[in-house]
């Protein structure tokens, strides 16, 4: 059953009470295949909050109403059910404030995190080229500790603004972010993540823009750009890279429906061809048990699953 009637209920009483303004809170009901790096995903109630307040806001009467719901930024990592959400599903890509002060950079939660990078350029603040071409947002990064080619969230980010299961504002930094391999302490418990400081360094832009390039054309060779995925599939294994073990397991162009084991790079899975989120599933389980069988160890996803 979907939740957009209770959703458009609940905007039009923040509305009424001035919780929000009428043009704070976009709401719709879409395929999830909208929303998410691999396109696909059935039918949810989608809520776009366009300023910090209205997000807070929209969670408080979600939470007072019992009302699931899940937090979305660009949707690069997240595997959406083929039966759609019965909840509703928060959008953060309309907050997407940024500011440059000194050698830090704030920015706002659904800021893309390429975008960062642009921004930090062009302030010539390096420290943040790893950035540019991971597709998600600074919540999503953050939240993941997102990293390539040698750079991570972990390295740069000073401290992050979260709003609490509680409905508090709070500040983390330093070891309170729990950072590690695709890790954060926001992935158990329970804040959203708002915003998020970066501690970089002045630089010289023409060489900060060389480096970025020289990523994005290297992220361009190797991965495959060119189909619907949620990037690197699988987490890495402790001295070995996972992706030379599919390799090596002969699984690169291994297909599930419209699922594949991308050709180009055994990393990721692709939607090759109008693939369902059950043939990537079925997929990923067929990677994992090959590896599993081959190997003897046990490959853990990268992606979140919106349940």
């Amino acid at each position: 059953m979907s939740a957009y009637p209770a959703l458009l209920s609940v905007k039009e009483r923040l509305v009424l009470d001035g919780s929000v303004a009428k043009g704070d809170l976009s709401i719709s009901e879409s395929p999830l295949s909208a929303w998410t790096g691999f396109r696909t995903g059935g039918n949810a109630a989608v809520a776009q909050p366009t300023t910090e307040r209205g997000l807070i806001a929209l969670v408080g009467a979600l939470r007072e109403r019992g009302i699931p719901f899940y937090i979305l930024g660009n949707g690069t990592n997240v595997l959406a059910p083929d039966e759609g959400y019965e909840g509703v599903v928060i959008c953060l890509t309309r907050l997407k404030r940024m500011q440059a002060v000194g050698e830090k950079l704030y920015a706002s939660c659904g800021a893309g995190f390429t975008a960062a990078g642009s921004y930090a350029e062009k302030n010539a603040l390096t420290g943040l080229e790893f950035a540019y071409g991971i597709p998600g947002t600074v919540g999503g990064a953050v939240f993941m500790n997102a990293g390539a080619y040698d750079g991570e969230c972990a390295m740069v980010v000073e401290r992050a603004r979260a709003l609490t299961p509680e409905g508090e504002i709070r500040e983390f930094a330093g070891p309170e972010l729990g950072f590690g391999y695709r890790e954060s302490a926001f992935q158990k418990n329970g804040c959203i993540l708002l915003s998020a400081v970066f501690s970089l360094k002045k630089g010289d832009r023409a060489a900060i823009r060389a480096k970025m390039d020289d990523l994005m054309a290297r992220r361009r060779e190797k991965q495959p750009l060119e189909y619907p995925s949620c990037g690197s599939t699988f987490k890495r294994c402790p001295g070995r890279y996972t992706a030379q073990m599919i390799d090596e397991a002969g699984l690169k162009g291994t297909r599930v429906g419209g699922a594949m084991v991308s050709e180009k790079h055994a990393g990721f899975i692709i939607n090759y061809d109008k693939a369902t989120s059950r043939d990537i599933l079925d997929l990923i389980d067929l990677v994992k048990k090959t590896i599993r069988e081959k190997e003897g160890v046990e490959i853990d996803c990268e992606i979140r699953f919106l349940s």
